[in-house]
């Protein structure tokens, strides 16, 4: 018998897969009613995700997160006031609805500001206290925006790596990600959008 696969649910359970899940991530124009991206499952073609920009919301540093029928799993959103600006990172949540109508913090991602880029790289933790969340911080290596990146575990794992086909090399307007088995991908998308909008990216307005 195999070793069962280890889930980590950030998200949702359902969006963990017992096996490696390629992603394709396709970006919509910065039009009137625009902004964001799709994601499908590049084996079956179909529709995993949809991400809406500021030019959709109407909100400047705020982004959505929806499954394929449309149905809201995060509230992605920058953190200002005090704690940013006595901070030396900008910080962004990602906030999960519940059935009251309230948000819960699943996880923070802190960016180093432009004047101290060299101060490290980008992180991410997760603010659940789930016992099958068997980490809690990651970072991102390598350049989002050239699309040649990865998520990277405490221990130096990748959960996730983005990529560019030789084809798509100078649009970038269609790429990959490939999700681990047992990571959820709605979370590895959540982080893609908040990456997507501090690079100027389709998600911004």
């Amino acid at each position: 018998m195999g070793t069962k696969v280890k889930e980590m649910p950030v998200v949702s359970k359902m969006f963990c897969s017992s096996t490696q899940v390629v992603l394709g991530v396709r970006t919509r124009p910065h039009v009137v009613g625009g902004g964001g991206f799709v994601v499908t499952d590049l084996h079956s073609h179909a529709l995993v995700f949809r991400v809406d920009g500021c030019g959709v919301l109407g909100k400047k540093d705020q982004i959505t997160l929806t499954d394929a029928y449309q149905t809201p799993l995060l509230l992605i959103r920058r953190k200002g006031g005090i704690v940013e600006a006595l901070s030396f990172h900008k910080q962004w949540g990602g906030y999960t609805p519940d059935y009251v109508g309230s948000q819960k913090l699943v996880f923070t991602l802190k960016d180093p500001k432009a004047c101290y880029a060299t101060s490290g790289p980008v992180r991410v933790s997760i603010e659940q206290t789930i016992e099958n969340v068997y980490c809690k911080s990651f970072q991102i290596k390598g350049d989002f925006q050239d699309k040649e990146c990865s998520i990277v575990d405490f221990a130096g794992n990748v959960i996730a790596q983005v990529g560019v086909s030789k084809e798509m090399k100078e649009t970038k307007d269609l790429y990959h990600v490939v999700v681990k088995p047992g990571i959820d991908q709605a979370f590895v998308v959540g982080v893609i959008a908040i990456l997507d909008y501090i690079h100027s990216g389709s998600t911004r307005c």
